[in-house]
């Protein structure tokens, strides 16, 4: 396929950007219906929603709320009235505005103004819900209003609708990623075009997988956070993907292949394990639809529709445009490099191979550093508490937090969550009258009964997201209504915000266990070992529990939530922990893939598990660490997307994935594995026989047979620098992919004799006691060779 798309690149490319326009024709002219809908069966705050309906069958649209305060004198006063007035009049006349409750609308407006009469607030109810609202007249409510103010007179507007027109502008936190990510890709290239590669087959893939989760919108329930995680993870794994196969292929062409056999190698070993690691992603991100709530399919569909679209445009259009780059891939002293000087050494140096070497040597301490760090960064999960963010947690500069603060300063911090008691019939004096006695409860008012359903609201002396509410909401439920022996359910939008969040934590565990189950077996089956995927597991859990205590650090504890911009303090998320361990475990599933799919080649060719875990680690440390990089500029963007729990998902993963490159597969894995010693690689025997054979690596094609008198030797000497013999040195003999084929020991002269199965290039390796390691690369032509090898004592070679 790799070869096909190389030499078929036009056609390809076309392909894909007539997919890319087709897609988004599509969706500009459908346009998006996303739609938040919370499932929460068998709780009391969706019996209490059942009921609410029954009461009220004719749903209003969104509801929101212009709130005024004076510095001084009163609402009341004359030349507040006259401003504020014609500005509420205006706005009820405008198409799309079905009412305008007013505190100066008769005797029952005295209910909207505060006690002092410095704070009051009108409703505005639009014809639609917050999602269908137009932003033309949503902006045209706030600019009436906020016309209103004058020195000494504040006006604040709060709501759903509200909220949508004050947000960042959608791409901003996209573009900010893709530019620091194209800085990093520049620093580690050091080519424009190889640069250019991985981020134009991210955005593509990227491109169509929001315009097309867009008009999947029209055909299911699709949340409106779905896009915004779906850009998250799909360029992060996009760019990701590609930058492993660009890595590949450019290492190939460096090493002397063509271009076109340098991609085809590259997509035939780092392309499969792409395929492998972006199916792990996809599996744990379908691992949501084992909580069973609605809200998160969409979730699921827009991520896995961006990592499917990802691996595909990295397995296919990747390939088309290596073809039309040719050697341009490489930099222009590259280039002059390897025309001079010819194809470069195929082994591992530099910084990382010198920190593999020393990770070797000492994998206690590192181990033990490494999970000391792990450890600490967990402890602040142990106070986590999930909840659901409102206008409360806003940044203090927006208008929504503004009128949230001046609701609470005027009417009390619990009249932006009131709380509805719904009663199937008509609510007794009884249970009014213990409601307001109950603790925690500021005002109580019962509502007239309608089709049979009596409404008492509840106003809490806490905000919505005090956990004394929380208590409040069980007061209620475990005491106060069975005391009272009515039927009666709690609900509201706080309500609702404790269901979702008890809902989530009851069924956390098996979500966890669902997809620590299903990427273990994966890594079993792939690798052939019950220890690799044990390891992958624990650590898996180590990461997900640091990531959360820095999110409980910054988000709950507030620990720079005001510098980061990302407004107050609060629980949370209660989605989050769905979402973020579900592209966590993705993520480390796919450098676990890229750094063990490296060493279990190695293990397999030489059955050397030191060698394995040091080769592996040198070789994949430096594009492991650059993509981490790449994820974490990314990730870290979306700070500036306006949204707070696309923040939290940004940090957190972020944190998660330096967490995860730095400190686990760095260092922590490869300790661990040099600890465990061969049982790395352990399988049952009656296990591997039942197990399918899954190679994430292809197979080594075997060397051709020699024809008849086309056998040949290597033979020559050992000798130290001074010339005396070596005697007792192995000799080994290994294919161009470390596969042995012949091994032997030098004799008293220091001799020794190798057969070779045909022509070709090999590897030429040589270990002596007390003596340094050599490994070189010899070409064996049609008669024997003669090859020497000088042994110094005290050198290490850095394949060796």
């Amino acid at each position: 396929m790799a070869r096909w798309c190389y030499r078929h690149r036009l056609v390809v490319l076309l392909l894909w950007v007539g997919a890319l326009f087709g897609v988004g024709f599509a969706g500009s002219t459908a346009g998006t219906n996303y739609a938040n809908v919370f499932s929460l069966p068998n709780t009391d705050s969706k019996s209490a929603y059942d009921l609410m309906e029954k009461a009220f069958p004719e749903s209003s649209g969104d509801t929101d709320t212009i709130v005024w305060k004076v510095d001084e004198g009163s609402v009341r006063d004359e030349s507040v009235q006259s401003r504020i007035e014609p500005a509420l009049n205006e706005i009820a006349g405008m198409g799309g505005v079905g009412e305008v409750t007013s505190p100066y609308a008769g005797a029952g407006g005295a209910a909207q103004i505060s006690e002092n009469g410095r704070i009051a607030y009108a409703q505005v109810t639009f014809t639609e819900q917050a999602n269908a609202v137009p932003k033309e007249l949503v902006e045209d409510v706030v600019e009436t209003a906020q016309d209103a103010e004058r020195d000494g007179l504040q006006v604040e507007l709060g709501g759903q609708a509200i909220t949508r027109v004050q947000e960042a502008a959608q791409g901003t936190s996209e573009l900010v990623g893709v530019l620091a990510a194209a800085i990093v890709l520049f620093l580690a290239f050091g080519a424009f075009f190889a640069m250019l590669l991985p981020i134009v087959v991210a955005v593509v893939a990227l491109g169509i997988g929001i315009m097309g989760t867009g008009l999947l919108s029209h055909v299911t329930n699709v949340p409106d956070v779905a896009p915004l995680l779906g850009s998250l993870i799909g360029l992060g794994v996009g760019i990701d993907y590609a930058l492993f196969i660009v890595t590949r292929h450019r290492r190939g062409i460096l090493r002397g292949m063509k271009p076109e056999e340098a991609a085809v190698k590259a997509l035939n070993t780092s392309g499969r394990a792409v395929l492998f690691a972006g199916g792990t992603v996809v599996i744990a991100l379908a691992g949501m639809l084992v909580m069973n709530l609605r809200f998160l399919d969409g979730v699921v569909i827009a991520t896995s529709l961006t990592v499917v679209l990802g691996v595909l445009a990295a397995v296919t259009m990747l390939p088309a445009l290596l073809g039309l780059l040719g050697m341009r891939v490489l930099s222009r002293r590259q280039r002059r490099r390897l025309a001079a000087a010819g194809p470069e050494p195929e082994h591992a140096s530099g910084p990382a191979a010198r920190w593999s070497a020393y990770v070797e040597r000492r994998p206690r301490s590192i181990a033990a550093v490494a999970l000391l760090v792990m450890v600490g960064l967990s402890i602040p999960v142990l106070s986590i508490r999930l909840g659901t963010s409102d206008q409360g947690n806003h940044q203090e500069s927006t208008t929504t937090r503004q009128a949230y603060d001046l609701l609470a300063e005027g009417f009390g911090p619990g009249f932006n969550g009131p709380l509805q008691v719904v009663v199937d019939g008509e609510a007794t004096p009884g249970l009014v009258s213990r409601i307001e006695s109950t603790e925690g409860v500021a005002e109580v008012a019962a509502l007239p009964p309608a089709n049979g359903i009596s409404v008492i609201q509840v106003v809490p002396t806490t905000s919505p997201q005090d956990a004394e509410t929380d208590r409040l909401i069980d007061r209620l439920r475990d005491d106060v209504i069975p005391a009272a022996d009515v039927e009666a359910h709690v609900g509201g939008v706080t309500a609702v915000s404790k269901d979702f969040a008890s809902v989530t934590a009851d069924r956390l565990p098996y979500f966890v266990a669902a997809i620590i189950a299903l990427g273990f077996l994966l890594l079993m089956v792939a690798f052939r070992s019950l220890v690799v995927p044990l390891t992958a597991a624990v650590m898996n859990l180590v990461a997900a529990a640091a990531s959360f205590g820095v999110l409980v650090a910054i988000f709950q504890w507030g620990w720079g939530t005001e510098l980061l911009g990302v407004g107050k303090e609060g629980p949370i998320a209660a989605f989050l922990p769905v979402i973020m361990l579900s592209l966590l475990f993705g993520l480390s599933m796919d450098y676990q893939v890229f750094l063990v799919s490296r060493m279990h080649e190695e293990w397999v060719h030489t059955k050397d598990n030191a060698r394995a875990v040091r080769v592996g680690l040198a070789e994949t440390s430096r594009v492991i660490n650059c993509a981490a990089l790449i994820m974490m500029c990314v990730f870290s963007a979306f700070i500036l997307s306006g949204e707070l729990e696309a923040a939290m998902a940004g940090i957190g993963l972020a944190g998660a994935v330096a967490l995860d490159a730095f400190i686990l597969r760095t260092a922590l894995v490869p300790a661990a594995m040099h600890l465990l010693g061969n049982s790395n690689w352990w399988l049952p025997a009656g296990l591997e026989k039942r197990l399918p054979h899954l190679a994430v690596e292809p197979r080594e094609e075997e060397t051709e047979p020699a024809m008849e008198g086309g056998a040949s030797v290597v033979h020559g000497f050992i000798r130290t620098a001074d010339g005396e013999p070596v005697a007792g040195a192995a000799v080994t003999l290994l294919s161009k992919g470390g596969r042995q084929l012949d091994r032997v020991t030098s004799l008293a002269d220091g001799s020794y004799i190798l057969s070779v199965p045909a022509p070709g290039a090999y590897l030429l390796a040589t270990t002596a006691a007390s003596y340094g390691s050599r490994a070189r690369h010899v070409v064996v032509e049609d008669g024997p060779l003669v090859y020497d090898v000088e042994l110094a004592e005290g050198e290490v070679d850095a394949v060796n």
